[in-house]
């Protein structure tokens, strides 16, 4: 469960001084090469991901990430999240062909157009929050073993080094557990990247389980971001779900995908829908994106 997997080809030496950066909730990743092919439509350099299956039936056993790398030519870096115990929830049973899961492996990954410099897993979770049901936020439709993390990879760019963090919060909590993960995250970042640029990236379940209106505005993970010198000036505005294949609840609109950016200048940002030119859904969260340069340090 700490273990990083990096496989595929870089296409590239060195990232351009203002690389693209996408970062998509693909729900389980039902049609790689389909969501891979979407992304051309920004021309990412990093991709962050979460939600990814590798050896899960609902996604036909296949290692969703590496086979998005392939079709972008990139290199890849893939954490589990959890270990499913399961075949999934009620929707997904519908794209089973099997009736067990090879590896049952689900979580997070970095896509890169260039090598990486080193890669890091934080784990945000101690709590068995989605198998013991005294931690109060189980799903008796998704037994699991593991808890909501992080990826942190640092990757050269013709401006210097960077650092990019993929990572998912817990969506069956409140804003003080999210709150919470993301301090432990940010210290880790930190301790990881001391004195670099960093990015991050992810589905920060902002909003959920705060009702009655899912109102990301009442997280605290914000003001904490920026006590640290965070901006959020790289997510484009406007909501990032829809109803999807898995997840037909039109009623469900949030904003829960998000850069939070230090060291950086913001110079393009934007909302990728997930609805490929057949009109299907490929995800419930639409990919936000921004590019991003490097900022030069002021002589003393």
């Amino acid at each position: 469960m700490n273990a990083v997997q990096i496989g595929g080809t870089a296409a590239q030496s060195v990232l351009p001084t203002t690389p693209t950066v996408a970062a998509w909730n693909v729900e389980r990743c039902l049609f790689p090469e389909d969501t891979a092919a979407q992304l051309n439509i920004v021309s990412p350099d990093i991709v962050l991901l979460s939600e990814v299956d590798h050896g899960m039936s609902r996604t036909g056993q296949r290692h969703t990430t590496e086979d998005m790398a392939a079709f972008l030519g990139m290199q890849y870096a893939f954490g589990v999240e959890f270990l499913e115990l399961d075949l999934g929830g009620p929707t997904e049973r519908q794209f089973c062909k099997d009736s067990f899961n090879s590896l049952g492996w689900h979580g997070n990954a970095i896509l890169s157009s260039v090598p990486f410099k080193r890669v890091g897993m934080i784990r945000l979770d101690q709590d068995g929050h989605w198998f013991a049901a005294d931690a109060g936020a189980s799903d008796p439709d998704q037994p699991r073993l593991g808890g909501r993390m992080a990826l942190a990879a640092i990757v050269p760019t013709e401006a210097g080094p960077l650092c990019v963090v993929s990572t998912h919060l817990e969506s069956n909590a409140n804003a003080a557990h999210r709150h919470t993960q993301f301090a432990d995250l940010l210290a880790a970042v930190e301790e990881f990247a001391p004195d670099m640029p960093i990015l991050i990236g992810g589905d920060l379940n902002t909003g959920n389980h705060i009702p009655p209106d899912f109102d990301w505005k009442r997280e605290t993970l914000f003001d904490l971001a920026e006590t640290q010198g965070f901006s959020w000036e790289f997510t484009a505005e406007g909501m990032t779900t829809r109803p999807s294949l898995i997840t037909p609840h039109p009623d469900r609109v949030m904003k829960l995908d998000w850069f939070a950016g230090r060291g950086l200048h913001c110079d393009e940002k934007g909302i990728l829908p997930s609805i490929d030119a057949t009109k299907r859904p490929l995800s419930d969260h639409d990919c936000v994106w921004c590019s991003v340069s490097l900022k030069h340090s002021q002589p003393e």
